[in-house]
């Protein structure tokens, strides 16, 4: 064997080794210097470093958070981008003694911080109760419309109610109304087994566009970074947003429908959201435009602040503002969702507040339609039971209404759930309420919802046999991902 062949041996016998070694300490390295926690951190090195190559692979295919890495590369190569409004810590405070208690003052603070709108005076915010309320409001909203339509929604379907929706569209775009729907590229496929929505939209002139939709080539299949928000805003000064999308299972009749609460909005408010909407639709279109001229006068006592929540940059902003609120409060919290699936951080918060002596109740739907992350919610709720934190099961048809209160003067409505998905996966929009009088009215419509909720005792707890608990303890490891 003469060198060249020594040579030839020696490279063919150690860099494979090189290559199974150098992905090994690379992927231990990435999740020393990116892991959220410790224990991830730790595991995650312990299964690169011990298990080559399989568990630089496994690393690579689950270890990785592609959500921000994605979601960032997005914003980064947008001319507009996603995160248009960029506060943080040296952020400067606003003034707002004269029209938001001295107790939630710190919260304010909180939110200038977090959000780079301010909080503004002045707006009136109605409780909209199903699409039985709020879908003949919207519709009459884009009928009085003459400059523009903007409408933002997860899930428009085209059964009867979201054909209402397509019909005013197609009339104000006739008017020469300017007119624009985003539907996300997900949410869309909802609509099956009817016909898809942006074709029937398009055929009856109206401008629409799909907020990230998947697609084989170039391929883009990605399942997070939705937009969850639901949005409807015109130039006659009003705006609407909540949890409800468009379709037929949201006008309900008797025990048939899913529950819901949507808001109509007037007042400077609006302008907020209609920024919202258009920095949605630069990053779908690629066109920037302005926001209106038109002067939002004041409506009513209300003040109000919009808070954009997404992976792009700051994606612990909601959550970071949920605690802030929970540790604010003096007298009671109250939470209305269909998901729950809190963090650590806001577990402890809770479970603090019910420590001090704070009246925590978290009202829950008794049937969900995702029934996974309801087994995996049962998981976590023993801790919240031990330390005082109230549960409530309401009973059926499924609801799937959003509401985070404090105090009975401070609330958050909008499109998130208190789930990983929406607090950290999803592009949602909250609006912060200051108002006794507004927020006054939304809890006494949870107190209604306790009154003929099942509470849920550790009995209830204790008493899932043990296929039920291996079951939930299952989902709940997938927690992060639902």
């Amino acid at each position: 064997m003469n060198l060249g062949d020594d040579v030839i041996a020696a490279i063919e016998f150690w860099v494979p080794i090189a290559i199974v070694v150098g992905s090994a300490l690379a992927a231990a390295l990435h999740a020393l210097l990116t892991r959220e926690t410790p224990s991830s951190a730790f595991g995650w090195i312990g299964v690169s470093l011990l298990f080559p190559p399989l568990g630089p692979l496994l690393y690579y295919m689950f270890g990785v958070n592609r959500v921000r890495v994605r979601a960032r590369r997005l914003d980064r190569d947008s001319r507009h981008g996603l995160g248009a409004h960029r506060p943080g810590a040296d952020a400067a405070l606003r003034d707002y003694d004269t029209y938001v208690l001295d107790r939630r003052l710190g919260l304010a603070a909180a939110g200038d911080r977090l959000s780079a709108w301010p909080v503004v005076e002045g707006n009136r915010v109605e409780m909209l109760n199903n699409g039985n309320e709020a879908y003949p409001q919207m519709i009459e909203a884009i009928d009085a419309a003459t400059g523009f339509v903007y409408l933002t929604t997860y899930i428009f379907e085209t059964n009867q109610a979201g054909r209402r929706f397509i019909d005013a569209l197609a009339r104000a775009a006739v008017r020469g109304v300017d007119v624009r729907v985003l539907i996300d590229g997900v949410g869309e496929w909802y609509a099956l087994p009817g016909r898809r929505p942006v074709r029937m939209l398009e055929d009856v002139g109206v401008t629409v566009a799909r907020f990230l939709p998947p697609r084989l080539w170039p391929p883009s299949l990605q399942l997070n970074l939705r937009n969850h928000r639901k949005i409807l805003v015109t130039d006659r000064g009003i705006a609407f947003t909540g949890g409800m999308n468009i379709g037929d299972r949201h006008v309900v009749s008797g025990s048939a429908g899913v529950i819901d609460m949507h808001f109509s909005l007037t007042g400077p408010i609006v302008r907020q959201v209609e920024a919202v909407f258009l920095s949605d639709w630069a990053f779908a279109t690629g066109r920037q435009d302005m926001t209106s001229s038109r002067i939002q006068t004041e409506q009513g006592s209300a003040a109000c602040r919009a808070v954009e929540n997404g992976p792009t940059r700051d994606i612990e902003r909601l959550n970071v503002l949920l605690v802030t609120a929970v540790t604010s409060a003096y007298e009671r919290i109250r939470i209305v969702t269909p998901y729950f699936l809190p963090g650590p951080a806001l577990v402890g918060a809770l479970q603090a507040a019910a420590l001090r002596g704070i009246e925590v109740s978290i009202v829950l739907p008794e049937a969900n339609n995702l029934p996974f992350v309801a087994w995996a919610a049962r998981h976590d709720l023993g801790e919240l039971l031990e330390r005082g934190v109230n549960i409530y099961f309401q009973p059926r048809p499924f609801a799937h209404t959003k509401l985070f209160i404090v105090d009975d003067d401070y609330a958050l409505i909008g499109s998130p759930n208190v789930d990983p998905r929406s607090l950290r996966l999803n592009f949602e929009l909250a609006v912060e309420l200051f108002d006794e009088a507004t927020v006054g009215r939304l809890s006494e419509h949870v107190a209604s919802l306790v009154e003929r909720s099942r509470v849920y005792t550790h009995a209830d707890l204790a008493s899932r046999g043990w296929l039920a608990r291996v079951r939930d303890s299952f989902f709940w490891l997938f927690s992060p991902y639902l």
